[in-house]
């Protein structure tokens, strides 16, 4: 394992080197843009209304569905899906390889992110179908072919939907799996093979439940988690209240000064605080991806525009409160003066000390202790990249049913649940770098998908009154 290990990961580390600093950038950055303005700075527009429809219809217990979800449990699975790893791992790997300014740049892809995700759900809850067994499935497949007809638009959506298997049913569950293994282990001792076991069997359990057992754990998990979370990182910042002037200060002088923290050449300083930014912004909030759609698809609103209001709040959520949290919480412990990495030069230097998944940790355990501040990380994570899991294994699971059938759905569940064990033994580092691989191809045919559509976008916007 370890020579395969040795082998593929300069090889994807290449081809993703080229499709970040490329491709990805331009692509969200240009459609963020594009539907900005074709909108009219829709985020802008209906964001309260959004929060007014999460929150106003917040509900841990919410009513059986005959089909579909609720609105609320809808945008749970979405939030599930969105808050995972991104959050703490990505957020740390952004900061350690970009420098603080990485922050900035995910804040701007966020808010550019806005305007596509809302896209993404208003077409996927238009385009959407009912199967011969009842089931409401929609998404980026059903989207594209309703904007390109005939072999195109069939090749278009057949590529998204490999795209997606492999990147969030298998190689992305991997990443969510890798973590809670290594986070656990690190905090409790725990092997991380033990602990993969019983991911496996727990998610075994809500799997074979369906669309309803999902929704039914996501409204409860989605609001409790983020609560416990927000209430450590606000005690860690109010303990570095003194710092956090500062914080905000190197997030935004290294956002546009970035050699110091990174070295080398101006130009490659800020492309690659850029294009951290970037991807680790689209692993974050998934605006343009393609994934989060699938939920929106399934819920029980009067029009596409409720949902698409929701969704422009569920990006907030997500990148702009729990990452950025997690990113002051970083900031203000370890970068201010004083802190281990104040000054500290290259980023890459710090790799045999800091990494992508002990940087949260040691954070937290600056203000907790080193012993609390682990086990306080190692539990966070596990319900976030736990729901990630459920929500990813569901779009999935939609895109297996487009490609082979419903009855195909059995055997990817198995190879799904085989794979989760799997990120539990495997280099962080390799599952990483494939999981960004298939979280790039992912985007081209859903932008393309979603320019296409850009008319009947338009159409399902209400007049601002």
């Amino acid at each position: 394992m370890e020579s395969l290990t040795a082998t593929l990961l300069p090889i994807v580390q290449t081809i993703n080197g080229y499709l970040a600093d490329y491709v990805l950038v331009f692509l969200l950055v240009g459609t963020g843009l594009f539907f900005t303005f074709k909108t009219k700075f829709v985020q802008v527009k209906y964001f309260g209304e959004g929060m007014k429809n999460i929150f106003g219809n917040l509900s841990l217990n919410g009513a059986k569905q005959e089909s579909g979800m609720s609105s609320f449990q809808a945008v749970a699975t979405a939030i599930a899906a969105q808050v995972g790893t991104g959050n703490i791992v990505g957020a740390s790997g952004a900061i350690l390889t970009g420098g603080p300014g990485a922050i900035f740049w995910m804040w701007v892809i966020a808010f550019l992110g806005m305007a596509t995700i809302y896209a993404e759900a208003v077409l996927a809850q238009k385009t959407r179908i009912t199967t011969s067994s009842g089931e409401i499935m929609g998404g980026p497949v059903y989207y594209i072919t309703y904007a390109f007809k005939g072999g195109f638009g069939k090749f278009l959506a057949g590529f998204f939907a490999i795209a997606i298997t492999l990147a969030l049913g298998f190689f992305g569950c991997m990443v969510q799996s890798n973590s809670i293994g290594s986070t656990i282990q690190n905090a409790f001792g725990i092997p991380s093979w033990i602990v993969g076991i019983a991911l496996v069997i727990i998610c075994a359990l809500i799997f074979i439940g369906g669309t309803q057992r999902l929704a039914s754990v996501t409204e409860k998990l989605v609001p409790i988690m983020a609560a416990i979370f927000l209430a450590g990182g606000l005690i860690v910042l109010i303990i570095r209240a003194k710092y956090l002037p500062e914080t905000f200060g190197l997030i935004f002088k290294y956002a546009f000064q970035p050699t110091a923290i990174i070295g080398g050449a101006f130009g490659t300083a800020l492309k690659t605080a850029i294009s951290q930014g970037a991807k680790r912004g689209l692993f974050s909030n998934e605006a343009g991806m393609g994934s989060t759609p699938h939920a929106h698809a399934l819920a029980n609103v009067k029009t596409p525009h409720e949902q698409g209001a929701v969704a422009i709040a569920s990006v907030f959520i997500d990148t702009g409160v729990v990452l950025t949290l997690n990113a002051l919480v970083i900031i203000s412990t370890l970068y201010v003066t004083g802190g281990p990495l104040h000054d500290c030069g290259a980023a890459a230097q710090l790799s045999d000390v800091f990494t992508k998944t002990n940087l949260a940790q040691t954070a937290f355990g600056v203000v907790f202790g080193e012993k609390l501040g682990a086990m306080f990380v190692a539990t966070a994570l596990f319900f976030f990249a736990f729901s990630t899991i459920l929500g990813w294994n569901m779009f999935g699971k939609t895109n297996v049913a487009y490609l082979f059938g419903e009855k195909a759905t059995k055997v990817y569940t198995i190879i799904s649940l085989l794979f989760i064990f799997l990120g539990t033994t495997m280099s962080s580092d390799l599952v990483w770098e494939l999981t960004d691989m298939a979280n790039y191809l992912m985007v081209l045919p859903n932008v393309i998908g979603l320019i296409g559509c850009t008319g009947l976008v338009l159409t399902l916007i209400p007049e601002k009154k």
